[in-house]
Parts: structure tokens; C-alpha cells; sequence
């Protein structure tokens, strides 16, 4: 009975990587998480990352292996952040349901979009969310008191403006109520400016970087690489994903088997056969 009355008096857990973004810490350094294996993801969990984004975008990642990740990274410092496959209030119903607190909304183009996603995040009158706290994961199936009172004030809303339309709309878009941060996806921004020289691009990247942090928001990011990252933080970023694990996961492997290309160069030929033995 006391362990029950205790639950019913647990409020929303706090959002640890929203109030360290939000009082101007240092950078919050991520690792992209979108092999879908939890396994892996534990593993990844423990390595010390600030975050690590759940990808249901591009990652084979449902509602079901989303929750099964949720799960074991809540045992470790990592704080999850999950990318449903689009921006929408379904999509955004259910992660929010399972337990997310903080989310990276892919494909703002307008300001509308982003005044769309905000909404979906929030319980009516202030949104649209669906109702139904009492039979979610969130609200500890009913047992979290006033969970709908409260669970706003821990979202981290983090919207991902990736193509030319997007970056067209930036300065509206950054005055859209109860965004929290805004993500240049480098990948997508540069497919649809048409592939501009990586130089290029970084520099547009960095002047959306600085300008976000002039908003007062968080400003994301990704780069795989040293020189980009380096150059992103100078630029502002303070939420940046500077690995992803399957990547981590390939070069890994194919490392390690290249250091054994004298034994696989000599596969077909002809051996020398020592011991005397037909």
C-alpha cells in the first residue's frame, strides 16, 4: 500500500537535458542511435554520450522496439531524445505517450509546420495531444499525479530544419511559441540546396547555428567528423550528435579486418605443404 501511495504521489520525471541546454551548460554532445537493437543501444548508453537520438526516421525503429530502448537507456546518465518517421500529432501522441520527453521533429519547412508540432505535443486547450494519460507509460498508467498539469513544462521540443523552404522560413520559425531548439539537419539542407562544396554548406550550416543561439534556443546539429564538429560548436552548437553507431559499428569492423588482408590475399592460392602430408 505505501509503495502504491508513493507512486500516485511521483510528479512528471524532470527533464535533465532540457535544463542543462536551457541554463547555458556547456555542450551537450549526442550519438545518432539507429540500429534498432537494443542491445547495442544499452551498450551505447553506458559510453558516457549526453544523449542519444532514437531514430524512427531512417532507423527500423517502431513504437515497440522505441519503448524497448526507452527502457534500458533510462538505467544510465544518457538522456533519450526519439525522431518519429514524420511530424505527425499520431506519430507524436504515442512516442509521447511511451515516456519521451524530448523529441527531434524532422521536416519544418514553415512556420505553420513548426505551430503544427508544438501543438501536438500539448494537452488541450494549448494543443492538440490526445487524452489518455491514464492508460500511458508517461503518466505511469494513471498513477502520476496531475501528469497532465506537469508534463509539458519537461518536453523538449527540438524542431529539424533541413531544406532550402526551411531555411527560407528560419527567422519565422524562430519565433513560433514553445520551440525549445532548432536542428539543421546538414544531409537533407544540402540535397536540396543541390549539393553545395562541403565548405559551403558548413558555412551555412554555422550561420544558422549563430543565428538560432541568438533566439535564445538550443541549436543542433550533426557532424561525423572532427573539422565540422569543431567548426559547429565555435559556431554555437550545444546540441550536437558527433557519432552514430551503426557507423561506428561498420568502420569498427572493417578496421579490424584489415588488418588481416595478408591472410584473405592468400585465399585460392597455392600453400606450401611442410608437413610432408598428401
Amino acid at each position: 500500500m505505501e509503495v502504491q501511495k508513493l507512486m500516485r504521489m511521483t510528479g512528471v520525471h524532470p527533464n535533465r537535458l532540457k535544463k542543462q541546454l536551457l541554463a547555458g551548460q556547456e555542450p551537450q554532445l549526442g550519438l545518432w542511435l539507429s540500429s534498432g537493437s537494443p542491445a547495442m543501444t544499452e551498450i551505447a548508453a553506458g559510453s558516457g554520450f549526453d544523449w542519444g537520438l532514437l531514430d524512427g526516421e531512417h532507423g527500423p525503429n517502431g513504437i515497440e522496439s522505441l519503448l524497448a530502448q526507452l527502457r534500458v537507456i533510462e538505467q544510465y546518465e544518457m538522456t533519450p531524445v526519439v525522431r518519429p518517421a514524420e511530424t505527425s500529432r499520431v506519430l507524436i501522441k504515442q512516442i509521447l505517450d511511451i515516456g519521451a520527453q524530448c523529441l527531434l521533429l524532422p521536416m519544418i519547412d514553415t512556420p505553420e509546420d513548426a505551430a503544427m508540432a508544438i501543438a501536438s505535443t500539448r494537452y488541450p486547450p494549448r494543443g492538440t495531444r490526445g487524452v489518455g494519460a491514464s492508460i500511458a507509460r508517461a503518466g505511469q498508467w494513471g498513477r502520476t499525479k496531475d501528469y497532465m498539469a506537469e508534463a509539458e513544462d519537461q518536453l523538449c521540443v527540438i524542431l529539424q530544419v533541413e531544406t532550402r523552404e526551411g531555411l527560407i522560413h528560419l527567422d519565422e520559425i524562430l519565433q513560433v511559441e514553445s520551440v525549445d531548439g532548432i536542428f539543421i539537419g546538414p544531409a537533407d539542407l544540402g540535397a536540396s540546396l543541390g549539393d553545395p562544396p562541403g565548405e559551403k554548406l558548413k558555412s551555412i550550416v554555422c550561420e544558422c547555428l549563430r543565428k538560432i543561439r541568438g533566439a535564445g534556443l538550443i541549436a543542433g546539429s550533426i557532424a561525423l567528423g572532427q573539422a565540422a564538429a569543431r567548426a559547429y560548436l565555435e559556431a554555437g552548437a550545444n546540441f550536437l550528435a558527433v557519432a552514430s553507431d551503426t557507423d561506428l559499428f561498420v568502420r569498427s569492423l572493417d578496421d579490424c579486418l584489415a588488418g588481416f588482408d595478408d591472410v584473405i590475399s592468400r585465399r585460392g592460392q597455392p600453400q606450401n605443404n611442410e608437413s610432408g602430408w598428401e
